[in-house]
């Protein structure tokens, strides 16, 4: 049976980035990934916001790593190569109550520590977003917001922790754990493993984690979050991230651009049960259209191409919980991290391995240890120098297989090859951006798993667009 110093169960951007903390160290460490590729869960679908830090209650958890994660994040995704962009943000008022409700934001963004904050008359706000209703009487402005790329984020850290030595086990869903000799057995259909610490990274499934070991401290309730993502070509709605003031289900409905160029509105706010409810309904779709008119009046349904669901896993304890679990403290649980968790994760992940770090008496640093990851090719972001040089060098980068997104076969080969690389249709697409464009992967689909197939020696029935039974092809026709 393997044995590992360390299990981190989920490989979405807690996970990944905890097991990249980790890497620095002479530890053995196994990241466990239920699904077919990192980043599959609440990473992949998500506001893509790195927030302020003005929401959260002073004092809170949710407030200091909300902070210290914001003023970590650029120079992280520096390092990594992730898209990232501070573009501002603004919580807009229509009403005299939605501005003291921006002043009650401002004192705690102030208490929390967030630089810059001031609120705008509504000509301050028209000037700094023209499109925003002419009914609003003002806003908070938070120049520290951003923009990045989640699951990209999660995907370069799970690779930059692979090179270090970490060990990621996909198709590893934990079914039980045992607690042995001062550490854990974690059993699941494809094995076992060892462990003698377990870092407790499941999202929506993390309370069903803890209980394994009877911890029933807390409850996970999946929330459900509908989006629209507008086409790149309608880019000029907002230059910042607009919110609405926030409601007890959270911060609303909000409108932003993407760091790749498109429109993203929503989400919409749902208690659900069900842990793998990612559908989209005609209620939550139409929901966010009628609610982002109120901040963007002339926003087109026309100009959506695509719609999806995300599920945070909201806390009974509204709250993060990022501790050793009372039930046996070498299990150190991140659960409840919820929004905002990525904004937080870079500092979450440091907290969790300095956990790791105080448990052991003398543990030593790796005297070669990788920070980052070589910058990936994107070849639609390259001077056409630069493209030239790219094919002279790999003629795959000259054979366009997503034309929407100019995306190359050498990228895609590239994504797949890398550690922690792609094996699934979904699994280019974030890596690489192969399939998000207007049509969908209506034209590169096809192009994208003759690729899979090749590289990952498969059949074309054995490609799938997203693990499981998720096939593409179910047969040959004679």
């Amino acid at each position: 049976m393997p044995q590992y110093d360390v299990a981190i169960i989920g490989a979405g951007v807690i996970g990944a980035l905890t097991a990249r903390e980790l890497s620095r160290y002479a530890l053995r460490v196994a990241l466990l990934e239920r699904c077919s590729d990192v980043a599959q869960g609440t990473t992949k679908a998500n506001s893509a916001i790195v927030h302020a830090g003005f929401d959260a209650k002073p004092g809170s958890l949710k407030a200091k790593m909300n902070v210290a994660g914001n003023r970590k994040m650029e120079g992280l995704c520096e390092v990594l190569h992730v898209p990232f962009h501070r573009n501002g943000s603004l919580v807009v008022a229509f009403a005299p109550e939605e501005m003291d409700t921006l002043k009650e934001l401002l004192a705690r963004g102030e208490a929390n520590g967030v630089p810059g904050l001031r609120l705008l008359n509504a000509q301050e706000l028209r000037e700094m977003e023209p499109n925003v209703n002419l009914d609003a009487t003002g806003a908070l402005f938070a120049p520290t917001g951003g923009i990045v790329s989640p699951y990209e984020l999660g995907i370069a850290a799970a690779e930059c922790a692979v090179r270090n030595g970490v060990e990621l086990l996909r198709g590893f869903r934990v079914d039980a754990i045992a607690q042995t000799g001062g550490g854990f057995t974690v059993t699941s259909k494809s094995g076992s493993i060892c462990a003698d610490w377990i870092i407790n990274a499941a999202g929506v499934h993390s309370d069903e984690i803890a209980r394994m070991i009877g911890d029933a401290s807390f409850t996970i309730l999946p929330r459900r979050g509908e989006y629209l993502l507008l086409d790149t070509a309608q880019g000029g709605y907002v230059s910042k991230t607009v919110f609405q003031c926030p409601g007890k289900m959270g911060k609303g409905v909000l409108i932003t651009p993407t760091v790749h160029g498109n429109v993203l509105i929503g989400p919409s706010a749902e208690d659900i049960e069900e842990r793998e409810d990612f559908s989209t309904t005609e209620k939550g779709l139409r929901g966010i259209q009628d609610a982002v008119r109120r901040s963007v009046p002339h926003f087109l349904v026309r100009d959506v191409i695509t719609s999806f669901t995300g599920l945070r896993a909201h806390c009974d304890k509204d709250e993060f919980i990022i501790a050793p679990s009372a039930t046996n403290p070498k299990m150190l649980l991140a659960a409840g991290i919820e929004s905002p968790g990525l904004t937080a994760a870079p500092a979450i992940a440091e907290a969790l391995a300095m956990m790791v770090y105080n448990g052991y008496d003398d543990l030593g640093g790796k005297a070669k240890w990788e920070a980052g990851r070589s910058e990936p090719v994107r070849l639609r972001e390259l001077s056409t120098e630069r493209r030239r040089a790219a094919v002279e060098k790999n003629p795959a980068y000259g054979r366009i297989i997503c034309r929407c997104e100019t995306v190359s076969e050498g990228e895609i080969v590239d994504a797949i090859r890398a550690p922690a690389g792609a094996r699934d249709v979904d699994g280019v697409k974030r890596r690489t951006r192969a399939g998000m464009g207007r049509c969908q992967g209506g034209f590169c689909g096809t192009k994208v798993l003759e690729i899979l197939a090749r590289e990952l020696n498969l059949s074309p029935e054995e490609v799938t667009k997203f693990g499981g039974e998720s096939k593409i092809l179910l047969q040959k026709t004679k």
